[in-house]
C-alpha cells in the first residue's frame, strides 16, 4: 500500500484527521480537489465569513454607537473592496497556516479529484502533473458540502447566489433577499444589513433558527430587527427569476396565499447544505448511501466497507465544522486501536451574528416531547454591568437543569460573546455537573460569564441575585 491513511478531503475535519494520524505514527495522506487546503470553511465558509463580520460590526458600530461613547467620526463610509480585500487576507494566511501543518508533520498533499475504483484503489486526477492510483490500508471520506439550489430558484452566481458568492460582493447592494432563516442566512444577511443593505429574510417556518430554542429564535429576531433586517416567516417562496441587474422573488404567505413579488439587486439562497460525494466512485468501492444522499456509518464512523471512514458533512448529524473535528480525530484514534468517544449532545452550535447566539444540550422543546422534568433559570444581559458598559445588552442566557437531580440539561445564550461562553457551560455538562455547581463557580467581575451564573442561580430555587 502507497499510505496507512488517505483522507479525502482537506476541511477541518479531514486535517486535523490527517495531523491526528501522522502523530499516531501512521504514513498519511491528504486529497484536496482544489488547489487550497481547508475546504469550505476555511476559503467560502466559518472564516471569510466571520471576517466580513466582524467587519461590518465596526462598521455598524462605528455608524450607530461611537457617538454615544465620545466619539465623534466625520465622512464615515463602507470602503467595500478593502473589506473584501482583507477578507481574502485573513483566508489566505488561515490556509498557508493548514500548509505549514501539513509539512511539519510530514503528510503527503495531493492536489486533485479522487475517485474510488475499488475498495482500496483511488484514482487521482491530479491538477498538475500526470493521474496517479493511490492504494491505502484505510480511507477516510472528509469531502464535506455544498449549497442547496434547487432548480427552480435559477442560480446564476451572479444575482441569484449562495453564499459562496456573496463572499466576494464589492459594492454595498441597495436591496438582498435572503431565502432561509438559519444559521448561513442570518450570518450574512447581518453583514449586509449592517452596511446599510434593505435585507429581508424569507422563512418557511414560523421562525427564525428554527432547529434552535424558541427564546433564542425570539432574542435574535428582535435584536435583528432593530439593525434593519425584515423578516417573512411561514411564507414559501414560489418563483425565483435572476437577471442582469438584480433578481424578482415570488412568495407567499402559508396561512392564506397571499403572494408577494419583489426586486432586489441579489438573491442569496440559503436553505441548507448537502453531502457533497458528487464523482467519488463510491459505488465501486462498496460505500452506501441513505435516501439523503449520506454515507451510512456505524457507531465508530465506519461505513459499509469497514476500513472506510466518513465523516463530518457527508454522514450524519450536524454541519459544524468543530464536529467534523471531532469525528476526525475518533476515526484515525479508532483506526489505531484506541477506545475514543464523541458524545454528540454536547457538541455547541453558535451563530455568529451581533448579539450571537449559542447553544449545548437539550432544548425546552426537546425536554418538553421527552416528557423529562425540568427546571429553568434566565438572566437578560440588561441587567448584567459588563453589557451595559459596553452598550451590548441584548440578548438572555437559559440554563435547564432536570427537575430532580439538578443535572444541567441544556445551555442556551444569546448575547455578547456568546460563542466563547458556551465552552464552559460544555466543559460542566462533560462532567455532569448542576446548576447549583455553576452558581457556586466564582466568576470575575464584571465579566459577560456572569450571565451564565445567574441563570444558573435562577435555575438553582430561583436566586438570582441582580434581577
Amino acid at each position: 500500500m502507497d499510505f496507512d491513511v488517505t483522507i479525502v478531503g482537506s476541511g477541518p475535519g479531514g486535517y486535523v484527521a490527517a495531523i491526528r494520524a501522522a502523530q499516531l505514527g501512521f504514513k498519511t495522506a491528504i486529497v484536496e480537489r482544489y488547489n487550497s487546503l481547508g475546504g469550505t470553511c476555511l476559503n467560502v465558509g466559518c472564516i471569510p465569513s466571520k471576517a466580513l463580520l466582524d467587519s461590518s460590526e465596526h462598521y455598524h458600530n462605528a455608524h450607530e454607537k461611537f457617538t454615544e461613547h465620545g466619539i465623534d467620526l466625520a465622512d464615515l463610509k463602507v470602503n467595500m473592496p478593502q473589506m473584501i480585500k482583507r477578507k481574502d487576507e485573513v483566508v489566505d494566511q488561515t490556509v498557508k497556516g493548514v500548509e505549514f501543518l501539513m509539512k511539519k508533520n510530514k503528510i503527503e498533499v495531493l492536489y486533485g479529484h479522487g475517485t474510488f475504483t475499488g475498495p482500496q484503489e483511488l484514482r487521482l486526477a491530479m491538477n498538475e502533473g500526470e493521474d496517479r492510483t493511490v492504494t491505502s490500508k484505510y480511507f477516510l471520506i472528509a469531502t464535506g458540502s455544498k449549497p442547496i439550489t434547487p432548480g427552480m430558484f435559477n442560480y446564476d452566481k451572479k444575482r441569484v447566489i449562495t453564499s459562496t458568492e456573496a463572499l466576494n460582493i464589492t459594492e454595498v447592494p441597495k436591496s438582498m433577499a435572503v431565502i432561509g432563516g438559519g444559521v448561513i442566512g442570518l450570518e450574512l444577511g447581518s453583514v449586509f444589513g449592517r452596511l446599510g443593505t434593505e435585507v429581508d429574510v424569507i422563512e418557511l417556518e414560523d421562525r427564525i433558527l428554527p432547529t434552535m430554542d424558541k427564546d433564542c429564535s425570539k432574542e435574535l429576531m428582535r435584536a435583528l430587527k432593530k439593525t434593519g433586517l425584515n423578516f417573512f416567516l411561514s411564507h414559501k417562496v414560489t418563483a425565483v427569476e435572476g437577471g442582469d441587474a438584480g433578481a424578482k422573488i415570488t412568495f407567499e404567505k402559508q396561512s392564506n396565499g397571499e403572494s408577494t413579488t419583489k426586486e432586489y439587486d441579489y438573491c442569496l439562497l440559503a436553505m441548507g447544505r448537502r453531502p457533497y460525494t458528487d464523482n467519488l466512485g463510491l459505488d465501486k468501492a462498496g460505500v452506501a448511501l441513505d435516501d439523503r444522499g449520506r454515507i451510512v456509518v456505524d457507531d465508530h464512523l465506519q461505513t459499509s466497507v469497514p476500513h472506510i471512514y466518513a465523516i463530518g458533512d457527508v454522514i450524519r448529524g450536524a454541519m459544524l465544522a468543530h464536529k467534523a473535528e471531532e469525528e476526525g480525530i475518533y476515526a484515525v484514534e479508532h483506526i489505531a486501536g484506541q477506545k475514543p468517544h464523541v458524545d454528540y449532545n454536547l457538541i455547541p452550535g453558535v451563530v455568529y451574528t451581533w448579539p450571537e447566539v449559542a447553544a449545548v444540550g437539550k432544548t425546552e422543546e426537546e425536554l418538553k416531547a421527552a416528557g423529562i422534568k425540568y427546571k429553568s433559570g434566565k438572566f437578560p444581559f440588561k441587567a448584567l454591568g459588563r453589557a451595559r458598559a459596553s452598550t451590548d445588552t441584548e440578548g438572555m442566557v437559559k440554563v435547564l437543569a432536570d427537575a430532580t437531580t439538578d443535572e444541567i440539561l441544556g445551555v442556551h445564550m444569546v448575547g455578547a460573546r456568546a460563542a466563547d461562553m458556551i465552552s464552559e457551560a460544555v466543559a460542566l455538562m462533560e462532567f455532569r455537573a448542576s446548576a447549583e455547581d455553576a452558581a457556586r463557580m466564582s466568576h470575575a467581575h464584571p465579566t459577560y460569564t456572569e450571565a451564565f451564573r445567574e441563570a444558573a442561580l435562577a435555575a438553582t430555587d430561583n436566586r438570582a441575585l441582580h434581577v
